[in-house]
């Protein structure tokens, strides 16, 4: 009876453990193989983008310099960096479906560092080695510590992988934490936008923080997208559930109103200092959702989540330090402010601005009138009504205009 009985409780006991070996991480060197493939994609990716961008800027820097009548889209030049951006956002897009997200999305330093870089090599101006040392140093330690930083994720990032069916995503789309994550996310979204819709808190932290949380939905979503188009590839169709529109639909949702704020930010604060909180922040966020949805730090080391941690941080801190180095523009004044110049009246009465008076004459942008130059050199002069006095019955104008001699 027992030997006969063995048999059934074995069969009965097999499913059991194909499913608990499903959920589990996979620690064969087949996932190692998956998260190098995507870290390289995702690196690549981002270089190319790197470059494409600086391509398109220096397209548009050679025809502004130049007579070249031709608009900006009708240059080779332009065309190129357009390919090679949808070449790089391919290769970024694909690195989702083979790695986990909390290791895809903090090797967007890479970007910041190949920028640097170009940046210090198409110099213009020609720098004494003390100079150039002294000027570039914060962006080669950046540089240095960000490469460190992006090794460490690599080497200590997460290793669980999951197919990317549409039955593994709708369970962790209805599962507590994600739908506890996502309440705190629209709470904490919500309030934000009040503050600076409302209340006019144009604070770049209030706008990045809002950048950072869209952001988080849209990597998501990519991550989804690309994973159910990975497993339709392999044989395995996942293009006819509905789950996958509702996730193409909310990335390119999130994805549109993301570079909304992300112009509006641009408009109000230097792009260095976007640069910088901006990858804190979305990197941030993008990391607390893929270990809320698709739980990518399930059955990791602490060993582990404290090195990916450090590689973290310290890409960072080069992040930080590059963009700290960044020249920023200074805006071009073609006049001279009239406030400014010592010594000179400047008044206003209900709203009517009272010109400075200097040798009973003012010329605009001109500190002083030369009397000795040609007519036709001498700036255009504005005319004196001098004050009336003993007429009681002629209206006086709205301000006083005092006569200079010539001997003052």
């Amino acid at each position: 009876m027992e030997g006969g009985n063995s048999p059934s409780l074995q069969l009965q006991q097999l499913p059991l453990a194909t499913a608990a070996v499903s959920v589990q991480p996979h620690t064969d060197s087949f996932s190692y193989k998956e998260n190098l493939i995507g870290a390289l994609l995702a690196i690549f990716g981002h270089l190319v983008s790197s470059i494409a961008l600086n391509l398109q800027k220096y397209s548009h820097i050679r025809l502004a310099g130049s007579k070249d009548p031709r608009a900006y889209f009708k240059t080779k030049t332009w065309w190129s960096g357009l390919f090679l951006l949808v070449l790089g956002e391919l290769g970024v897009f694909s690195s989702y479906a083979f790695a986990p997200l909390s290791l895809i999305v903090p090797l967007s330093a890479v970007s910041v560092v190949a920028s640097a870089i170009i940046g210090i090599i198409f110099i213009k101006e020609k720098w004494k080695p003390k100079e150039f040392l002294r000027r570039y140093v914060l962006s080669f330690v950046g540089c240095g510590l960000a490469v460190v930083g992006t090794y460490l994720l690599v080497t200590f990032g997460p290793n669980s992988h999951e197919k990317m069916t549409a039955e593994n995503i709708t369970r962790h789309l209805v599962s507590w934490p994600f739908l506890l994550y996502m309440l705190v996310e629209i709470i904490v979204f919500c309030l934000l936008l009040y503050f600076y819709k409302e209340r006019n808190a144009n604070y770049i932290v209030i706008i990045l923080l809002l950048v950072a949380l869209l952001g988080s939905m849209t990597v998501v979503t990519v991550k989804a997208v690309a994973g159910m188009i990975l497993v339709s590839i392999q044989g395995t169709l996942q293009l006819d559930s509905p789950i996958f529109y509702i996730m193409l639909v909310c990335m390119i949702a999130t994805a549109i109103y993301q570079a909304t704020f992300l112009a509006q930010a641009s408009q109000l604060y230097d792009s260095a200092q976007i640069s910088s909180i901006g990858y804190i922040l979305s990197t941030t966020a993008a990391i607390s959702a893929g270990a809320t949805f698709y739980l990518d730090f399930m059955g990791e080391d602490v060993l582990h989540i404290c090195m990916f941690a450090l590689g973290c941080l310290i890409a960072f801190l080069g992040v930080f330090l590059i963009t700290r180095n960044r020249k920023k523009p200074v805006p071009f004044e073609p006049y001279i402010s009239m406030d400014a110049m010592p010594g000179m009246q400047n008044m206003h009465d209900k709203g009517i601005a009272v010109q400075p008076d200097l040798k009973a004459s003012f010329s605009y942008g001109a500190l002083e009138n030369n009397d000795s130059m040609p007519e036709i050199y001498t700036p255009a002069t504005l005319p004196i009504v001098q004050e009336q006095h003993g007429s009681k019955g002629v209206s006086a104008p709205p301000y006083r205009v005092l006569e200079h001699s010539k001997k003052e």
